[in-house]
């Protein structure tokens, strides 16, 4: 009997997961998650591959036409947490319903657009309609599961965000090659109906009350507002909207980096006095004292932020560093995903069943381990050693997210909208972070003539830039690895599955 096999039958892996289906309000619900994630995921990472073909089909430059990415993910960022806030006030899964039915709305909206114009607005409907779903998945799951199950139930909506990464890295790129950008759009269109489809049986839990009961809160609209623009001015601080190179130490740079950055904490210091000193805050910082709960966040932080830097440093070490081609990048990405098809599982089981305090820390340090060799090898190995390098990170990475986000979920009970809420945040504003980082870091090191230097002589420029910012997200996880290690994990008691059409209720 082969390891994996082994440590199947060790933890009853497939009786367990059997246990979550045992109602159907819990198989509606598993159901209406992973096609919600795997609709927005499909529609966020892997539609970036379509930039170069936008930028061509209206004959732009490709910074123009990446403002059809830029525009769903900025506001994605920005408001997922009111989302959260409104599926407190109305209800989780009406929120999450609407969610999708904006999405898809969107995306055939998108897929029709007669303008770059056109399309970068619909994109940014999109981002709308994925903050709701995203702030309100969490929150649907810890009404219907007990806190003992969570970490196998998240591992499902986990699991289908990866096969929506890896179906859209591996379709859209036929589509682009062979037909056309416009049914990259048109296919998460089909994704996003087959999302309502599943979606549809929980507004009758809804409707019944059983997906937790809406609150009689008051949602201060000007705070949000102001969050909106804060987390928004921080998003596009980080994004070269400027003249002359890409880089964050030219004059031009200097010129618009500089002034956003300091009204992103202008802005940011206005929304932190106004909540402190207001009776309704939208963002209630007293739950930043339950230390655990900070704690928790704060690895997630961390760990996001290496996602995207890996996201981000691969392709630029690969096709700048060694002169390897996009294909290549594709392939190394791929292996790097496939491990989130199955490590989830066996991470979520373990999490419910031990309550490991080493989970989250092992998981961090692989992850640190697996960039660290990235940095330090990457230039020196064959480019199909390069996915071998990134194998702890891998690991790590799958063994992280399940268990991590039912602890963020576990460590705040009383409020399951603001622990999804900055859940979710936390999660976009780690992306944000990690590219912004990588990409300074990166632009610091390459000399101001990189452009009229050629190819050959550049690579190691890019491949000294490579190094600097791997090490320094070594260092960055490194620091939520040591969090980690004093993170409590709250302990629950054994509980089986609740009869149909209830909630659980001791674990909150």
């Amino acid at each position: 009997m082969n390891v994996f096999a082994l440590i199947v039958d060790r933890l009853n892996i497939v009786g367990a997961f059997k246990q979550l289906g045992s109602t159907k309000q819990r198989r509606d619900t598993l159901f209406a998650l992973a096609f919600g994630q795997l609709l927005v995921q499909s529609t966020f990472i892997p539609i970036t591959l379509t930039i170069p073909s936008i930028a061509n089909y209206f004959s732009v430059d490709i910074d123009d036409a990446s403002w059809s990415v830029i525009a769903r993910l900025l506001v994605l960022g920005s408001t997922v947490f009111i989302s959260a806030r409104l599926g407190d006030r109305y209800g989780y899964a009406l929120v999450f319903f609407v969610g999708l039915i904006v999405m898809s709305v969107a995306n055939l909206l998108a897929a029709t657009s007669g303008s770059l114009m056109q399309l970068i607005i619909w994109s940014g409907l999109g981002g709308a309609g994925g903050a709701l779903v995203s702030a309100n998945s969490n929150a649907i799951l810890s009404v219907v599961f007990s806190a003992n199950e969570r970490g196998r139930a998240f591992a499902v909506p986990v699991t289908a965000s990866r096969v929506g990464t890896l179906l859209g890295v591996a379709l859209y790129g036929l589509f682009l090659s062979f037909v056309s950008w416009r049914l990259v759009f048109v296919s998460t269109l089909l994704m996003g109906l087959l999302a309502i489809y599943f979606s549809y049986p929980i507004l009758k839990y809804h409707f019944q009350g059983l997906l937790g009961e809406r609150k009689s809160i008051r949602i201060n609209y000007v705070s949000a507002a102001l969050l909106v623009a804060t987390l928004s001015v921080f998003i596009l601080s980080g994004s070269h909207l400027h003249d002359g190179s890409e880089s964050f130490t030219s004059p031009e740079a200097l010129g618009y980096h500089v002034p956003m950055h300091a009204l992103a904490l202008a802005l940011g210091l206005l929304f932190f006095v106004m909540q402190i000193r207001s009776p309704n805050p939208f963002l209630d910082f007293q739950y930043f004292r339950r230390k655990y709960f900070s704690m928790a966040l704060f690895s997630n932080t961390t760990f996001h932020l290496s996602m995207l830097t890996i996201f981000t440093l691969v392709p630029i070490v690969v096709e700048d560093g060694l002169g390897y081609t996009p294909l290549v990048v594709s392939c190394i990405l791929l292996v790097h995903q496939s491990f989130g098809l199955w490590l989830p599982a066996i991470a979520g089981m373990i999490y419910d069943r031990y309550n490991p305090r080493w989970l989250g820390p092992v998981s961090l340090m692989l992850v640190a381990i697996g960039v660290g060799l990235l940095g330090i090898f990457a230039a020196v190995v064959p480019v199909w050693g390069i996915p071998i390098l990134l194998v702890p990170a891998s690991i790590g990475t799958g063994l992280f997210i399940s268990p991590y986000n039912a602890l963020v979920m576990n460590t705040l009970p009383e409020n399951r909208g603001f622990a999804s809420g900055m859940l979710e945040t936390t999660r976009q504003m780690g992306h944000t972070i990690g590219t912004t980082m990588a990409a300074m870091i990166l632009g610091l090191s390459l000399p101001a003539t990189i452009g009229l230097i050629p190819d050959i002589d550049a690579q190691i420029y890019y491949q000294e830039g490579f190094r600097l910012a791997a090490l320094t997200v070594v260092w960055i996880v490194s620091a939520g690895c040591i969090v980690a290690l004093f993170q409590k994990v709250p302990v629950v008691a054994s509980a089986t599955a609740p009869p149909e059409g209830s909630a659980p209720s001791s674990a909150d």
